[in-house]
């Protein structure tokens, strides 16, 4: 049964570190932005193609300078 009141109590203060870690993130303004999240999957696409054309084209650079060499 003591083990019960421990488990209790470990529980509560648990809650209440995860409580106040809330508390503080709403109060700095993390949950401020509610319009990027639902905007963001529609541009993920191109963020990847233009990494994609970077890396080839950083490629052909340096395939050049090898072969002008």
């Amino acid at each position: 049964m003591e083990v019960l009141y421990i488990t209790i109590g470990v529980s509560i203060i648990v809650a209440l570190l995860f409580f106040y870690a809330f508390i503080k993130s709403v109060k700095s303004g993390q949950y401020e932005d509610i319009y990027t999240p639902s905007v963001r999957m529609l541009f993920d696409d191109e963020l990847v193609i233009s990494k994609k054309e970077d890396t080839v084209e950083s490629e052909l650079e340096l395939k050049s300078k090898i072969t002008n060499n």
